[in-house]
């Protein structure tokens, strides 16, 4: 694990000296205590950890990515270049404006669908992460007319109300994917104050508070639709009220579950909990 870490370090320092990024190891250990105070560290190094374990956990799989809303400047956000999660690497993180703009290319392929995230940050100011992803059993819910509702106490965090949104109905036909801002900005409307919203035909897209509490999301929304589709084949599942969904979502991102959630979730992905 040193050397891994030393390894991306020597990385970052070549790749990231001139790019405004600074300094960010890769882990919040030792390493990360014998760097300078750099704007930004956590949340970068954060990001990293969350395209692991996005990947590890099987809610990305060569497509789908996780971005961060700019802890140095509110009006920008930090994701990869266009690469597969569990391959990014630390100079795979590109800057952007709320239009999707990059800001420091330097010849690298951004997602094309990087306008969801910048659509979301532009109308959510409270969000500060956010994850799209094409999680398989969640892909039965957006093609059907069953609502994906929460029904276990873990998942309440997915939130009451998960709206559908389809691309067709203001944009015809397409490759389904959200490659212009206005077509992002129609997502976000439709996202409204929910936490997760479902893309006809397509995946998910997820938001966060900060980059543990979407990941967290994600992956519980996979865990929720997995467990609906069974009881489903039992019989009519009982579903979670609003008052359950407020009380266990407390619960969950409280301080006793959260960091332990969190660094479980590391651990897994093979990387120090950040």
């Amino acid at each position: 694990m040193t050397q891994m870490l030393f390894r991306h370090r020597r990385q970052l320092l070549q790749a990231f000296g001139m790019a405004g990024l600074g300094t960010l190891p890769f882990s919040s250990g030792l390493l990360a205590q014998t760097e300078p105070d750099v704007p930004g560290l956590v949340e970068f190094q954060r990001l990293l950890a969350a395209n692991r374990i996005l990947a590890n956990e099987n809610i990305v799989d060569a497509f789908g990515h996780v971005s961060v809303r700019d802890p140095r400047n509110p009006m920008q956000f930090v994701m990869s270049r266009s690469r597969s999660p569990a391959l990014v690497e630390l100079e795979d993180l590109m800057e952007f404006d709320l239009d999707g703009v990059p800001l420091d290319q330097r010849g690298r392929t951004p997602y094309g669908e990087r306008m969801i995230h910048a659509a979301i940050y532009a109308a959510r100011p409270e969000i500060n992460s956010v994850v799209h992803n094409h999680a398989y059993a969640v892909l039965p819910f957006t093609v059907t007319d069953v609502a994906l509702k929460p029904v276990v106490h873990a998942a309440a965090i997915i939130g009451a109300e998960i709206p559908v949104w389809d691309i067709r109905n203001e944009y015809g036909d397409t490759d389904m994917l959200v490659r212009r801002i206005e077509q992002g900005h129609s997502l976000a409307e439709t996202l409204g104050d929910n936490t997760c919203l479902l893309m006809r035909g397509h995946g998910a897209v997820v938001t966060g508070t900060d980059i543990p509490r979407a990941v967290l999301t994600a992956i519980y929304l996979q865990v929720n639709a997995q467990v609906l589709l069974q009881a489903r084949q039992l019989g009519e599942p009982a579903l979670l009220n609003e008052a359950e969904v407020a009380a266990a979502t407390a619960s969950q991102f409280s301080d006793l579950a959260l960091p332990r959630a969190w660094e479980y979730y590391c651990q897994r992905a093979g990387i120090d909990p950040v």
